[in-house]
């Protein structure tokens, strides 16, 4: 009896994104999170900023996170985090998107992600299908040809024509972006008589995943 075989793919950050607004100071239009927080206390009332630095003069400029904020409304915890410039805290801001369209910037992704897969364990050679969860660690929009053509190591033009065949089975369009975890389907006993050519990338893929 065919079974559904499973496998899976990680879509992991390798960098923060970087901040596409004007310098104030130069002609410098990315700049980069420094890792670090700013946090103003007058009184009760709290300002908390994530402070980013232009990748051409360096100058530091504040993304506002928090203004006249009474203390008693921040987590203790989350207080700490900003006051010792947490890691994960100023990847979380730095990676909002939210935050992007309130203060109007824009962030890149590029360089920000790369995808993992490994090695499926089951028979290589049966011919039941397998359903692949690309699961994201990041909020990065990727497009879901390239994460085919980078997992399968094919061309796109190969990708589309599987897609097109059966053998490829997605619920969302090849050229769609996306940020949220997704399942697909290679199925090697779908498509036309002439879609042999998909077959074979895919029982190569199959074959040679890395581990």
């Amino acid at each position: 009896m065919n079974t559904t075989r499973k496998a899976q793919w990680a879509v992991r950050q390798s960098a923060l994104p970087t901040v596409v607004k004007p310098c104030l100071n130069c002609t410098g239009t990315r700049h980069r999170p420094s890792g670090k927080f700013r946090v103003n206390a007058s009184g009760k009332l709290l300002d908390v900023w994530l402070l980013l630095n232009c990748a051409v003069c360096d100058r530091t400029s504040k993304v506002p996170l928090h203004e006249r904020t009474h203390v008693s409304s921040l987590e203790p915890a989350r207080l700490v985090a900003y006051e010792s410039n947490n890691p994960a805290v100023v990847g979380e801001w730095a990676m909002s998107a939210s935050l992007a369209a309130k203060n109007g910037y824009r962030l890149d992704w590029t360089g920000t992600w790369q995808l993992h897969t490994g090695r499926p364990e089951y028979e290589l050679d049966a011919p039941a299908p397998v359903t692949v969860l690309i699961s994201f660690e990041l909020p990065a929009p990727v497009r879901v040809e390239r994460l085919l053509t980078l997992g399968l190591g094919v061309s796109r033009t190969a990708v589309r024509r599987m897609v097109a065949d059966g053998r490829i089975q997605l619920p969302l369009a090849p050229g769609d972006k996306t940020h949220r975890d997704f399942e697909f389907t290679i199925d090697r006993s779908s498509g036309s008589v002439g879609a042999a050519r998909g077959s074979t990338v895919l029982v190569a893929w199959l074959k040679n995943a890395p581990v």
